[in-house]
Formats: C-alpha cells, sequence, structure tokens
C-alpha cells in the first residue's frame, strides 16, 4: 500500500500520563503508526488553563506546533507569544519551548523533521517547570 492511514484521537496511545499532569492531559505520537520516514507528528490536548509541565529543546529537529483548538500561550526561548487556532509556530533546534492552555483548553498539532528514528528522547533535553521569569 503507498500510504497510511491513521485517526490520530483513536489510534496512538495516550502517553499523557507519562508526564504527570493532569488525567485530561493528552499526548499522542503518531509517527510509527504512519511509518513516518522523514518527520514525526503528535497530537496533544492541554486541559484549560493548565501550562505543560516540561519545556524542552532539540539538538537536531525543528518542530511546528499548529494550534487545532483552543487558545493559549508558547514560550520560545524568552519570547511569549499568544496563540489562537490555526496559528503555526516553527522551532528551530536549540531553541527552549513550552505552553499553557487558556480557559478553554489547547490542541496542538506538532510536525518535527527529521525524523529521530529509534532514540527520539537522545535528541531532547528536557526541564520541569520550564518558562521564561518575566511572564
Amino acid at each position: 500500500m503507498p500510504f497510511t492511514l491513521t485517526n490520530l484521537r483513536d489510534d496512538p496511545e495516550d502517553v499523557g500520563s507519562n508526564f504527570d499532569g493532569p488525567p485530561d492531559l493528552e499526548f499522542r505520537m503518531a509517527t510509527n503508526l504512519l511509518g513516518l520516514e522523514h518527520s514525526s507528528l503528535t497530537l496533544q490536548r492541554i486541559p484549560p488553563d493548565y501550562r505543560f509541565p516540561y519545556g524542552h529543546t532539540h539538538a537536531t529537529q525543528e518542530e511546528v506546533y499548529i494550534v487545532v483548538g483552543g487558545r493559549g500561550r508558547m514560550a520560545v526561548d524568552d519570547e511569549v507569544v499568544d496563540l489562537r487556532k490555526w496559528d503555526a509556530v516553527r522551532v528551530p533546534p536549540g531553541s527552549w519551548r513550552g505552553y499553557e492552555a487558556g480557559p478553554e483548553g489547547l490542541e496542538l498539532l506538532i510536525v518535527g523533521a527529521p525524523n529521530l528514528g529509534d532514540d527520539p528522547r537522545g535528541d531532547v533535553e528536557g526541564a520541569r517547570d520550564w518558562w521564561p521569569e518575566q511572564s
């Protein structure tokens, strides 16, 4: 078959509980299910008025965060920007990033490239409760 199909809400396992957040924090990685070779894809749903508990940076992967529902804010290094539906934020390798939901929650599709292969955590550095101090 020359294509793959998966339902981002139903098919990938929800690993949101791995991030020590509330029970309705949703994190679904579709990269392997889709057989992606050069990129990655994740669906995240952050509950209302909640900040994702970890900030992170990648050594080689750039990411694009696409807001598909709700509103919130995103921090990239020392900058904080407001997010609304259909905003897209590109974050280059080496920049720290984190995000938080507004009153209606925040739903994101995250596309990364290159695909990090069998060791996706090897490219990432994370920090619990990371957020720029001035906000």
